[in-house]
């Protein structure tokens, strides 16, 4: 099994390692590359500059590569996608994400011809940012039964309910909602999604503080009114739409190269630092524990690459996926629990401490990778798809 690059794609590689390299020259960089901001980073168009940047993405062409030409893409492979999403990923900056990925794609193979003229250029141009309202107070991983309601009126549909963990809710300008539009239908069925205003009237916001200050909502609708238009696909057929939109991620979703930067970063301040004296590089113990965190990365980056080598030939890599964000966001806790554990009380210093390393960065990396075990399925999860895909073992 190849995990290597194509030529074409390693030169494509470069090129945008160049881009970034370039934009990282602007005045507005420190706000639109934030590598420390953990899982807010490649999530979050919340700045004026980091809106630009998705602007300057579109005018690079690296919007929709992947899309048809019919719909104003190149029709580009989806590695493509991954190699973007990968290297933005690698230096905090905004990346294409749910817009172009999970929702465009969506809209592309379900959506009306009006849903289409509406809001594909919008995505295509950087415009328009989406907030994912999946999840509810009693509807989490188990997502199948979410109960927010959908009542039909003339001309539209009337919304009440609250979603929850919508983390881009307080930034987003449209709403992919997913709401039960028949309440005695199984609970895989009558669901279905809406593209819901942000700023509609009907609509609060409440932030959730959590414990690594990652940034996200309790959203409650009521009385909402959606139009008819604004259904996606089929009434009824939402829990297939969510389903593909999933897959449609499997180019983008999974990178390694926050985990890679983390280590490298790791690895540059123990060959700076020193205890009573002896540089931290040469204590026998410190120089076990970076050696295990290589070979874990780097088993982190072949069961990221088997994801790809699946996706590739066109198949969802579901067993794969579930392996890789098992292992993956559980080290990443590990390095950060290791890098704490090396560096000693300094590495519970917190970014406001003056004395704190890094900015504080690994007592930050410690709360902040809990969001990684529950986002796009909890640890849970991936162990109950192992279990019943690859093992056959009984739920």
């Amino acid at each position: 099994m190849n995990f290597n690059f194509t030529k074409e794609e390693e030169l494509f590689v470069e090129e945008v390692k160049n881009f970034i390299k370039e934009e990282k020259k602007k005045s507005n960089a420190d706000d639109v590359f934030a590598p420390n901001r953990e899982a807010d980073a490649q999530t979050k168009i919340d700045s004026p500059a980091r809106r630009e940047f998705m602007k300057i993405l579109s005018s690079k062409g690296y919007l929709g590569m992947s899309w048809p030409k019919e719909y104003g893409g190149k029709e580009k492979p989806g590695i493509y996608d991954y190699i973007l999403n990968e290297e933005l990923c690698r230096v905090g900056a905004p990346s294409p994400g749910k817009g172009v990925g999970s929702i465009g794609q969506t809209i592309i193979h379900h959506g009306s011809n009006r849903i289409k003229d509406e809001f594909l250029p919008q995505i295509l141009a950087g415009e328009i940012d989406f907030a994912l309202g999946y999840s509810e107070p009693g509807a989490g991983s188990d997502l199948a039964s979410l109960k927010l309601k959908a009542e039909k009126k003339d001309g539209g549909w009337l919304i009440n309910g609250q979603k929850i963990w919508t983390s881009s809710a307080h930034v987003a300008d449209w709403y992919w909602l997913a709401a039960r539009t028949d309440p005695e239908a199984p609970k895989h069925k009558g669901i279905s999604v809406f593209l819901v205003k942000m700023d509609d009237p009907g609509i609060e916001v409440h932030p959730i503080e959590t414990v690594g200050e990652h940034a996200t909502n309790s959203v409650f609708l009521t009385d909402v009114f959606i139009a008819d238009e604004y259904v996606i696909g089929d009434v009824n057929n939402g829990w297939k739409y969510i389903c593909e939109a999933l897959n449609y991620e499997r180019f983008t979703f999974y990178t390694i190269a926050p985990l890679e930067q983390k280590f490298k970063e790791l690895v540059e301040l123990i060959n700076k630092l020193s205890r009573d004296g002896t540089p931290l590089n040469k204590i026998p113990e410190i120089r076990k524990k970076i050696i295990y965190l290589y070979a874990d990365v780097q088993k982190a980056k072949v069961l990221q690459r088997k994801v790809l080598s699946v996706a590739i030939q066109d198949e969802v890599p579901q067993t794969e996926a579930a392996v890789f964000k098992l292992f993956s966001t559980k080290l990443h806790q590990k390095l950060a629990n290791e890098a704490m554990d090396i560096l000693g009380r300094e590495g519970l210093f917190r970014k406001e401490c003056q004395d704190s390393h890094a900015n504080g960065k690994w007592e930050w990396s410690y709360r902040s990778t809990l969001v990684d075990t529950i986002g796009a399925g909890t640890t849970e999860i991936q162990k109950n798809t192992i279990a019943k895909k690859s093992l056959n073992l009984p739920l």
